[in-house]
């Protein structure tokens, strides 16, 4: 491996690990020399970022649902849900040079055949790949850099779930919930005021007759979900979620 892409491999390890931790704390806040010497302990131990990455996300997603009014302020907080994933992740590896036909027998408690989610995984590798090609041409902006993340998170993830010996399609989708979660927050970034105002006055037209018929939680995530629908679409990004494998 040549010098400047170890370089660019290490580095990207702990600019990826820490984006995603303020963009889920929602304020920026510099780590500390502590949540740096935790990250660089997580690289020498070999924690794949997209394993601590999930782990981050799922940290938060769990300190939300519980309503706490104390927000996250280290990254010392996602510590024990990394070491649970990756230890989990480290037995999933367990047996991953065995034969094909070992292979698909671990496979039988998966809801998706292994080669049909290496498909899925490789056309939304091309897509991504593509629409970041199209877009860094006349666009520098926080979408062509999602863009380029998410790819290369992708392509990690996909070469894990060839290899692991027994491939977890829960926490697969898992990993593809963050990365689209990443380039829906880009989305918004990127997005022009005027545009925004039409995509919010056309949903708000669309869900009016049902808003008295449902709770205003309910409600709410409806309305962001067709605003996150309306905006990809405009923006021409895939979803990668399992739900969409065909």
């Amino acid at each position: 491996m040549k010098l400047e892409t170890f370089l660019l491999n290490y580095f990207s390890y702990f600019s990826e690990i820490e984006d995603t931790f303020i963009r889920r704390r929602g304020k920026h806040l510099m780590l500390s020399p502590m949540d740096w010497a935790l990250i660089e302990g997580w690289k020498e131990r070999g924690v794949p970022l997209h394993v601590a990455v999930r782990a981050i996300e799922h940290a938060f997603d769990s300190h939300q649902s519980k309503q706490r009014k104390r927000a996250v302020k280290t990254l010392l907080y996602c510590q024990e849900e990394v070491e649970a994933q990756y230890a989990e992740w480290l037995e999933s590896r367990i047996g991953g040079h065995e034969e094909p036909e070992a292979k698909t027998a671990d496979e039988s408690t998966s809801p998706f055949p292994r080669a049909a989610v290496l498909r899925h995984l490789s056309h939304s590798l091309d897509d991504l790949g593509r629409l970041y090609e199209e877009r860094r041409q006349t666009n520098d902006d926080d979408l062509s850099e999602a863009l380029a993340r998410a790819t290369t998170l992708l392509s990690e993830i996909k070469e894990d779930y060839a290899s692991a010996a027994q491939p977890d399609a829960r926490k697969l989708e898992d990993s593809l919930t963050g990365i689209e979660r990443l380039l829906d927050d880009a989305i918004r970034l990127t997005v022009a005021e005027s545009e925004l105002e039409s995509a919010h006055a056309e949903i708000d037209a669309q869900v009016k007759p049902y808003k008295r018929h449902m709770d205003k939680a309910a409600f709410e995530q409806t309305r962001d979900n067709l605003l996150r629908k309306r905006l990809r679409e405009h923006f021409g990004v895939p979803r990668l979620s399992l739900f969409f494998l065909s």
